[in-house]
């Protein structure tokens, strides 16, 4: 799967994400469910404000100092055992994997839930060559049984129903239980492990690198990322160049950040570490540690307008709140990073040419800034939304705002107070003003009337 794997229009994706209503009802669910544990969680830590500040710090710290991280880690990783290789894109990142699988003549692999190896494609390369690719994460083996995309980047498998999930084990897979969920996990379960003891490579992505020491971490909670990583005799890591933090000090911030923002919870099930390959007297661990460090359009971003965005840690907070996430799903993005993050991320990885309709996904409210664990709103939005607040709380500017609003759209309406024709010449404006009937701007405010009918009230009761 490539980054975008729906080249299908914009709106032609989202018709079709409307009107499957299950996938609505799921993702709404979800987003329920996602908010209300965030906010509990959230709500026992007087300091999340403070945490929230230091984390955006830390990661604006690293990202302008980038190079010098990077390097300090392949350095430590590499006294630590592992072998480090730089990747510029997508290709180059799956040829190094590549070259590496056919240097052991390995034919098949297990992998934990990563998904920079979606972003590049990884699996479809190493089954064209031949490699059987076993997803481990009980979501993404629903998703590969299947072959459908994610709709979300911590629950991807949220738009299938169980009972279509044991229709498509059974076809499969030859799966003859029930649709009970705890029977056809177990049954995914004796499936994985017994490739997870075949397996001639582990692949696992990296959620955290620690300069300092050369380790890579990876939270998961269903242990399939530490059977990955531990049981193959060769292992390989995928790690983007701004998934790092200078040391443990700043580790413990951005988990104390992910674990609550992605699921609500204060832990993870399973939070593993990996420094290099096993060591001699260890009882587990592979014999060799390949970290592929990847850019594919990562330092494009740096130093410009969206290096914030830069951040982002994928815990999919500003999913779980989005209002237009919550009705065209994640596959209304047509891209491996859904929601507000990905409207943002992947216009700029494939460029606006090839993307450009993703920003007009938002309603402009602000919500996923608000729930985003590192508030990446940029500067000039934020003097915005600040001025907005000020007249929005200010009856006497409000009042004003909303006159100076009614002669700006006087101007523009024509006698029936409609949108002229002109606009639709307009190509900023064509795509609104065509489908947009304002109906008369003749007539009085609402406020006025009510004022007036107020009054009313008052000479009638005299």
């Amino acid at each position: 799967m490539a980054l975008i794997y729906d080249n299908r229009p914009y709106k032609t994706r989202i018709k079709e994400c409307l009107a499957d209503d299950f996938k609505v009802a799921a993702i709404k669910k979800a987003q329920d469910v996602f908010y209300d544990k965030r906010n509990t969680v959230v709500a026992d830590v007087p300091e999340w404000l403070d945490f929230r500040a230091e984390a955006a710090k830390l990661r604006d710290h690293v990202l302008n100092n980038l190079d010098y991280y990077v390097n300090q880690f392949a350095e430590n990783a590499e006294k630590a055992g592992s072998k480090v290789h730089f990747a510029f894109d997508d290709k180059e990142a799956t040829q190094i994997a590549l070259d590496i699988l056919r240097e052991r003549e390995a034919k098949m692999i297990v992998k934990s839930k990563t998904i920079l190896t979606e972003e590049i494609g990884l699996n479809e390369v190493l089954e064209e060559a031949g490699i059987e690719v076993n997803e481990t994460d009980l979501a993404e083996f629903i998703l590969q049984t299947a072959v459908s995309p994610p709709s979300h980047i911590v629950v991807p498998g949220l738009h299938f129903e169980r009972n279509k999930i044991r229709e498509i084990f059974a076809e499969k897979l030859g799966y003859t239980g029930t649709e009970n969920p705890t029977e056809m996990t177990h049954f995914v379960r004796g499936y994985v492990r017994e490739r997870f003891l075949k397996a001639d490579v582990g692949v696992n992505g990296c959620n955290f690198a620690v300069a300092a020491s050369g380790t890579c971490t990876i939270v998961s909670n269903e242990g399939n990322g530490r059977m990955s990583s531990s049981i193959p005799k060769t292992q390989v890591i995928f790690l983007g160049t701004e998934r790092i933090v200078p040391d443990f000090k700043a580790l413990d911030v951005m988990m104390e950040m992910l674990n609550r923002s992605a699921v609500g919870a204060k832990i993870s099930n399973y939070f593993s570490m990996m420094t290099g390959p096993g060591r001699a007297g260890e009882a587990d661990g592979p014999e060799e540690t390949h970290i592929i460090i990847i850019d594919n359009g990562r330092s494009g971003i740096l130093g410009g307008t969206f290096q914030e965005m830069l951040r982002c840690i994928r815990c999919g907070a500003c999913m779980n709140i989005c209002p237009v996430y919550r009705h065209i799903s994640g596959h209304g993005y047509g891209s491996v990073y859904p929601g507000p993050m990905g409207a943002v991320l992947t216009p700029l990885f494939k460029g606006y040419d090839v993307a450009g309709d993703l920003p007009y996904a938002s309603t402009l409210c602000g919500a996923c800034t608000e729930n985003c664990i590192e508030k990446t709103r940029p500067k000039a939005e934020e003097a915005i939304f600040t001025a907005a607040a000020k007249m929005f709380g200010n009856s006497t500017l409000f009042d004003l705002g909303t006159k100076a609003g009614a002669i700006g759209m006087n101007l523009i309406s024509n006698k029936e107070g409609n949108m002229p024709a002109w606009t639709q010449a307009v190509p900023v404006m064509n795509g609104w003003t065509k489908s947009k009937e304002l109906g008369s701007l003749k007539f009085k405010k609402f406020r006025d009337l009510y004022a007036e009918h107020e009054k009313n009230k008052k000479k009638e009761k005299k």
